[in-house]
């Protein structure tokens, strides 16, 4: 990503920051969606800390204002039910196959079709299904998504498989009848098992419009975590920084590519540095 790098590598020579120097890199922060709240409270505490360089003063406040809260996947000691929620376009679909099979290895694992109201999300979880062979529960094309969700951890406990990761509707005619369906879906769940995870997905592109859908969905569900896509090479990835300093909901996966593989842990050390470098 590299957000900073060319704005460091001007103080390099003085090593110092100066007024004008904090006016540009607000200017940046704020350009690569952190929000202008944070962006000058980044400010105000680079300007206080004393550390050997700029880009050390700048490493360590940006890390300051990530979550301090797990990234590992609450597991279950029998199945570990994983709801996989957010807007339709944010790679959500796609998302819950790649975790799928991340966590193949583990065990045997189960998708459910739950977004009943696109045909095309279903197609395109059982071709990813076929391609990786893990098995796709789904139904008719608008059913009851919640129906799909209980056939799905009932076939799940019956091959005694380790993950379910339920892919659910991005979208339904407003924001409350999309809430309530969630909120359903996670209800029929847990008549069988707990949901152990709510893993909300942005689209690290959209900016604080992505922050704004987190709002939103963590007023809503008890989101426990962020599968952030698009991430590979984008200019604002500032937006994981902003999301984590403001819900405290932590990043759990970051997607790196189009690749059913292209999944992994997010890593804040290498994120801060991939911002600064």
């Amino acid at each position: 990503m590299g957000i900073f790098s060319n704005f460091l590598s001007k103080i390099k020579v003085n090593n110092l920051l100066n007024k004008p120097d904090l006016d540009e890199l607000a200017k940046e922060l704020i350009a690569a969606d952190l929000g202008a709240d944070l962006a000058h409270s980044i400010i105000d505490q680079t300007r206080k800390l004393k550390s050997a360089t700029p880009e050390e003063s700048l490493n360590s406040v940006l890390l300051s204002h990530l979550s301090k809260k797990s990234r590992a996947i609450t597991t279950n000691s029998e199945l570990t039910a994983v709801m996989v929620v957010g807007v339709n376009g944010t790679g959500k679909t796609t998302s819950a196959a790649k975790l799928a099979r991340y966590f193949q290895n583990e065990g045997a694992v189960v998708l459910a079709a739950a977004d009943t109201f696109r045909a095309a999300a279903v197609e395109q979880l059982q071709t990813w299904g076929q391609r990786i062979g893990v098995e796709v529960v789904s139904g008719k094309e608008n059913s009851d998504p919640a129906s799909v969700a209980f056939d799905s951890v009932q076939r799940a406990k019956e091959i005694s498989a380790k993950f379910l990761f339920v892919d659910t509707a991005g979208r339904l005619h407003n924001k409350s009848d999309l809430m309530s369906e969630l909120e359903k879906i996670k209800r029929v769940i847990e008549k069988v098992t707990p949901v152990r995870e709510v893993l909300l997905v942005i689209d690290a592109t959209t900016g604080q419009n992505g922050l704004q859908q987190a709002k939103i969905f963590a007023e809503a569900v008890q989101v426990t975590g962020i599968v952030l896509t698009k991430l590979d090479g984008s200019a604002r990835g500032g937006i994981a920084l902003a999301i984590e300093d403001y819900l405290d909901i932590p990043i759990k996966f970051i997607g790196t590519g189009e690749s059913i593989d292209a999944l992994a842990p997010f890593n804040p050390d290498e994120y801060v540095k991939g911002l600064i470098s």
